[in-house]
């Protein structure tokens, strides 16, 4: 059986998943993962997430927690993965739903003071920025370079984009990929294959190919009657 542990709410840090549990607001803290991690006991896992983020710090200690886990684990977007949240999300092989979102921005902080404390508190951003991109990296292979303009940019994916870029592996309820065509009137690949089985090989011996040719049109005009090919 699969244990589902859910990933929903604002990622706080630890010290404050009280208040929000009395308050009975959703939230997520690193405390409350490594506790749902230490009661499965290596059983096989499900993350479910829809956060919009929140503590990068509790976001960069979930996403250490999940990926220490020693057994199976596989992330499902099943709402939105944004900002902190998005970092936990590439924790593992991970699927996103039809309808999920993913986001990826910059740090953010509020700080007050002069000139230095300012430039101090745009370090630490930009250290912080670089930490959350090496989790980008490892899951996507993209360079940090990119990586930071699409955070730059505050960037939001539909589905198939986070899939296309590597932050998700894989769109949930798809598992066979669709066949993409322009124009009308393509025959069906099953169609080609049992054409290809009745007649065989025309680059070998032209005459006896004919005659199967030949075989294989009566054949596939009694199928087609008996409603047999599609």
């Amino acid at each position: 059986m699969v244990r589902v542990i859910n990933v929903k709410g604002e990622i706080i840090n630890s010290r404050n998943q009280w208040i929000y549990d009395w308050l009975k607001i959703e939230a997520t803290s690193p405390q409350k993962i490594a506790n749902e991690l230490k009661a499965a006991a290596g059983e096989e896992v499900e993350i479910h997430i829809n956060s919009p983020g929140g503590d990068v710090f509790a976001g960069s200690e979930i996403y250490t927690a999940l990926r220490s886990y020693s057994g199976k684990l596989r992330i499902k977007i099943v709402g939105i993965a944004a900002s902190a949240a998005s970092v936990v999300a590439q924790a593992g092989e991970s699927e996103i739903s039809p309808t999920g979102m993913f986001m990826i921005h910059n740090v953010r902080t509020y700080s007050s003071g002069d000139y230095r404390d300012m430039e101090y508190s745009a370090e630490a951003l930009r250290a912080a920025n670089e930490s959350i991109i090496n989790a980008y990296m490892y899951k996507t292979g993209m360079t940090s370079e990119r990586l930071q303009e699409l955070m730059d940019r505050e960037t939001y994916m539909a589905a198939q984009q986070a899939v296309e870029y590597g932050f998700v592996d894989k769109i949930m309820f798809s598992e066979q990929a669709p066949e993409f065509r322009n124009g009308f009137g393509l025959l069906p690949n099953e169609t080609i294959k049992k054409i290809k089985n009745l007649i065989g090989d025309p680059t070998h011996n032209e005459p006896d190919f004919l005659m199967r040719k030949n075989k294989a049109a009566a054949r596939l005009k009694l199928l087609n009657m008996k409603g047999e090919m599609r």
